[in-house]
């Protein structure tokens, strides 16, 4: 988008999923994202919002993030002006004038940044991707050491409260607000007419499911970013609450008046969901808008993620990720190409695997740690 000024209403939030929710194309964005990813990209274009200002840099460098590129190709001007203290000069709600890549209030510059362009974000990119390999490494060394620190937990199982919802010989559709998730959603309804699977909101995922026309039996998370409608649906509510049991979630549920089973685990909450899926006993586990492949990982830059990749080990002979996935509509279709598909997809991790020394060495330390864990030497 070229233009020389554009005005409008500033809307701030340091949670930038929080912001968009309130954007419209009449706002200027003001965020403090460091390394924007996709899903957050996705929903500011979905708002309509012309101009984002980010006080934080937008593309580290640090992995192949696509977030900023998709932006600027939907048309949105997107500013970085790091360290600008925007957030304590500019009160929600109030005119400001972006000229250029400064930011104006009354007559007074504000804030000086760059724009971000395509060409420099593409170019930018491909370098990255081109040193992914570093950032595998220090993947693969964050998952070796959950599995020093925590992995035996998640190898005997985690006390999972007693549930209504009955899981046992059922499917499960797990969904979190991640990388695609309305169109996975989309593509699974006449899966979720025919088979009817427990529907497992994670945080946001609630919301999705009923923005989607599902309620969700269960909603499992810290409960941070679902909604007190979601809240209020009459699904049963699991907290994760951290490995020392405290769970900042817990006391907005009760001050809704609501009653939470709490669960402690390690990792992220969509681990605990898939895990409370499997551990209750699914017969198949759906993944909708889950972190799957490595960037994915990635991106998220949390610790955390190494349990995710454990958890996908674990219960990975009945999790099928609703990407890629076109026929899960008909219940003539049964359980063969669905297996056919993992089987596929197990198939081009096995290439991968072959191709790379590195990622040999790194998984035949892995499974030995498992080995290890079970007590099977």
């Amino acid at each position: 988008m070229s233009f020389i000024e554009f005005t409008g209403t500033a809307r701030l939030d340091r949670r930038t999923k929080s912001l968009v929710r309130r954007l419209g194309p009449g706002d200027v964005a003001i965020i403090d994202h460091e390394d924007i990813d996709r899903v957050s990209a996705e929903e500011l274009l979905e708002s309509g919002v012309r101009v984002v200002v980010n006080v934080a840099r937008s593309q580290t460098g640090r992995f192949p993030n696509p977030g900023p590129l998709l932006l600027v190709r939907g048309g949105v001007r997107l500013i970085d002006a790091p360290g600008a203290e925007l957030f304590d000069e500019v009160g929600d709600g109030e005119p400001v004038t972006v000229r250029g890549a400064s930011v104006f209030q009354n007559g007074t510059c504000l804030a000086n940044g760059r724009t971000l362009e395509a060409a420099r974000l593409e170019a930018s990119l491909a370098e990255q991707r081109a040193r992914v390999t570093d950032a595998l490494e220090v993947f693969a060394e964050n998952t070796l050491q959950y599995l020093r620190e925590e992995g035996r937990l998640l190898a005997e199982g985690i006390n999972f409260p007693p549930l209504q919802t009955r899981f046992r010989e059922r499917h499960a559709l797990v969904v979190a607000r991640g990388p695609g998730y309305k169109r996975d959603l989309a593509m699974v309804r006449p899966y979720v007419r025919d088979f009817k699977p427990v529907l497992v909101g994670v945080d946001g995922g609630a919301d999705a499911l009923l923005q989607a026309g599902m309620r969700p039996d269960v909603i499992v998370g810290d409960m941070d970013s679902v909604s007190d409608h979601a809240l209020r649906c009459g699904a049963e509510l699991v907290v994760h609450a951290y490995a020392d049991g405290t769970a900042p979630g817990a006391p907005r549920l009760e001050h809704l008046g609501l009653e939470p089973s709490l669960v402690s685990a390690p990792g992220i909450s969509e681990d605990v969901a898939l895990l409370l899926a499997y551990e209750k006993g699914a017969e198949l586990i759906i993944a909708v808008g889950t972190h799957f492949n490595l960037i994915e990982f990635l991106e998220r830059d949390r610790a955390g993620m190494s349990s995710t990749f454990v958890t996908r080990l674990k219960v990975g002979e009945i999790l099928i990720d609703a990407k890629g996935v076109s026929r899960l509509a008909s219940r003539q279709v049964g359980v063969w190409p669905l297996v056919a598909f993992a089987a596929a997809g197990l198939s081009a991790v096995v290439v991968a695997i072959v191709a790379s020394p590195g990622l040999r060495h790194f998984i035949g330390l892995l499974s030995q740690r498992i080995r290890d864990l079970l007590g099977l030497g």
